[in-house]
C-alpha cells in the first residue's frame, strides 16, 4: 500500500517527459547562440571554464559576454541532466513497472552524457566542424525519444497493461512513406550542418571552415532535401485522405508541413541576407522543431494493442464457469 502511494502519478511523468522534449531542443538552440555569437572557446577548457575555475573569471583575451554565453549553455546543460535524471527515477517509480516507459527515460540521461562528452571534445579540438557538426546532431535523436517518452507517458498507454504492445493505427504503407520521410529528414538536417560548417560562423573568429566543398553546392543539396521531404510530405498527405486514419495524424501532419513551410522560407531568407545571427539561430529553432513534430506525428500512427493485452476468452470465462458447478 505505502509503495503505491508513493508511486509518480502519471501527470508528473508526462510532465517530466515533456520538459526532456523542451530541454533537448532548448540545448540545440543555446548552442546555435554560442556559435553565432562567437563564444565557443567564451570557456576555453572543459570541463572547466578556466585551468582551475568552473566559473567565467576576468581575462584580457577573452570577453565577458563570450564567456557567460559559452557558461550559459553549459549551465542548462547540467539542469539538462537534473531534468532527464528525474525522468528515470520517476520511470523506475511508476507502478506497476513499465519496462518500455523505464528504456525510454534511461536514454535521456545517458544521451545527456554523450553530449557533453563529445562537447568536450568540441572544445578541445579548438571548434573543429567535424566535432560541432555531432555535437547537435546527437540531439536529433534524443529529442525523437524524449517525444516517444511523451507518448509512453499518455493516459492511454499508462492505462493499459504494462508490456501491452502499441499496434499500427495507420496502413503499413503509410507508415513506410512516413519512416522514409524521416531518413530524408535526417539527410536534410545532416546536411544542414556541412552547409553551417562551410559557413561564416564556426562559434570562433580563428576557427577553420569546411572548405572542400562550395558553400552554393551544400546549400543547394540542403534545398534539394528539403523539396524531398516536402513532396513525400504531399504525398503523406495524399494517402492520409484516402484512407481512415485517426484525426490526431491528420491534424500533427498540417502542423508539420506548416513548420517545414516556414522552415525553408526561413532558409532561403537568411541565405539571401547574408546569414545574420538572428536568422541562424531562429533556424536551429525551427530545425529542433521540425524533429519534435515529425516525431509527434509518427507517434501517432500507432495504439496500444487492447486485443494482446486482453485476456484470453478461455481464462475469462473459467471463473464463472466454476462459479456455475
Amino acid at each position: 500500500m505505502l509503495e503505491r502511494l508513493l508511486a509518480t502519478p502519471p501527470g508528473l511523468m508526462r510532465g517530466l517527459a515533456m520538459a526532456a522534449v523542451v530541454g533537448q531542443a532548448g540545448i540545440a538552440v543555446t548552442g546555435a547562440v554560442v556559435r553565432v555569437t562567437g563564444s565557443g572557446l567564451g570557456c576555453p577548457t572543459w570541463p572547466q571554464c578556466f585551468p582551475g575555475s568552473l566559473v567565467p573569471v576576468p581575462h584580457p583575451e577573452i570577453a565577458v559576454l563570450h564567456q557567460w554565453v559559452e557558461f550559459g549553455n553549459r549551465l542548462l546543460g547540467i539542469a539538462l541532466v537534473v531534468v532527464t535524471g528525474a525522468c528515470l527515477l520517476a520511470a523506475l517509480n511508476v507502478r506497476p513497472r513499465r519496462g518500455r516507459l523505464v528504456l525510454l527515460a534511461a536514454t535521456m540521461p545517458l544521451g545527456v552524457v554523450a553530449q557533453a562528452v563529445i562537447g568536450g571534445i568540441t572544445v578541445l579540438t579548438g571548434l573543429a566542424w567535424y566535432t560541432v557538426a555531432p555535437h547537435f546532431l546527437v540531439t536529433i535523436p534524443l529529442i525523437w525519444l524524449a517525444v516517444l517518452l511523451v507518448r509512453e507517458s499518455s493516459p492511454a498507454a499508462m492505462a493499459a497493461p504494462p508490456g501491452t504492445p502499441w499496434r499500427p493505427a495507420v496502413p503499413s504503407a503509410l507508415r513506410g512513406l512516413l519512416a522514409v520521410a524521416s531518413v530524408v529528414l535526417v539527410a536534410l538536417l545532416v546536411a544542414g550542418t556541412l552547409v553551417t560548417a562551410a559557413g561564416p560562423h564556426g562559434g570562433d573568429a580563428a576557427t577553420p571552415r569546411l572548405a572542400a566543398v562550395p558553400l552554393p553546392t551544400l546549400a543547394t543539396a540542403h534545398a534539394h532535401l528539403l523539396f524531398a521531404f516536402l513532396g513525400l510530405l504531399v504525398g503523406v498527405g495524399f494517402m492520409v485522405h484516402a484512407v481512415s486514419v485517426p484525426r490526431a495524424v491528420v491534424r500533427r501532419l498540417r502542423v508539420l508541413v506548416l513548420l517545414t513551410l516556414a522552415q525553408g522560407a526561413l532558409g532561403g531568407i537568411q541565405y539571401a541576407l547574408g546569414v545574420p545571427e538572428l536568422l541562424v539561430a531562429l533556424h536551429v529553432l525551427g530545425a529542433v522543431t521540425t524533429v519534435a513534430a515529425a516525431a509527434w506525428l509518427w507517434s501517432a500512427t500507432a495504439e496500444p494493442d487492447p486485443v494482446t493485452s486482453a485476456p484470453p476468452a478461455d481464462a475469462a470465462s473459467a471463473p464463472a464457469l466454476a462459479g456455475r458447478s
